[in-house]
């Protein structure tokens, strides 16, 4: 019995040990998070973009294959890489928009079928970049999207100057609304998933895209 008090004490003493550790891990968890978000929304490309060899842009959101197009036409990089384009898709099914650059730089363009994780697109801009002797690449995907992007991009290019392009998409301009903060607290969870080292482990494990 005199054991009892004893054992409480350290059982509440436990808990009290996890509480403080969840409390600092949330503390650090929101204070990266704030960190993120103003990183995300403040994002721009460098002006003048400097030269580069070619240009990569990741499929998944508005705007950017459209932004890559531009970047070609405007003689930014004399080819351009669109990852993640799916089997059986076509050039005119991202630019119908565009279609007079398309058809114009046609023969500088190529669609990327493979990929269908960020992981997916780094490999698939590296295979691509080796195959054409390139040593700088314009990597364009939405703001938000990019640092986790990047972190990918410059494992599997090593060597390779990675020039980040950042396109505000649509959901960026209301980014106090809910559905755009559980979106922006997703993708912060996955690049801190990335950045550690665990992305293929976690894409496994909840069949996500990493």
């Amino acid at each position: 019995m005199p054991r009892r008090p004893h054992r409480l004490r350290r059982r509440f003493s436990l808990l009290r040990l996890l509480g403080r550790l969840a409390a600092l891990i949330c503390f650090l968890w929101l204070a990266g998070f704030t960190v993120f978000l103003t990183v995300a929304f403040t994002a721009t490309p460098p002006n003048p973009l400097p030269p580069a060899d070619g240009i990569v842009a990741l499929t998944g959101g508005d705007g950017r294959v459209s932004e890559a197009l531009g970047l070609l036409a405007a003689h930014e990089a004399p080819q351009l890489l669109i990852s993640g384009a799916g089997r059986g898709t076509y050039l005119g099914d991202f630019t119908a928009d565009d279609a007079a650059a398309a058809t114009r730089y046609a023969s500088a363009i190529t669609l990327g079928h493979m990929a269908g994780t960020t992981h997916g697109n780094a490999l698939e801009a590296a295979s691509w970049a080796n195959a054409h002797h390139m040593r700088s690449l314009i990597i364009v995907t939405a703001d938000y999207h990019m640092p986790r992007a990047m972190q990918e991009m410059r494992r599997t290019l090593p060597g390779i100057t990675l020039i980040p392009d950042p396109v505000r998409p649509p959901a960026m301009r209301k980014i106090l609304s809910l559905p755009t903060l559980r979106m922006l607290a997703g993708e912060y969870t996955k690049y801190l998933t990335v950045r550690a080292g665990l992305g293929r482990i976690a894409a496994g494990l909840l069949n996500s895209d990493f």
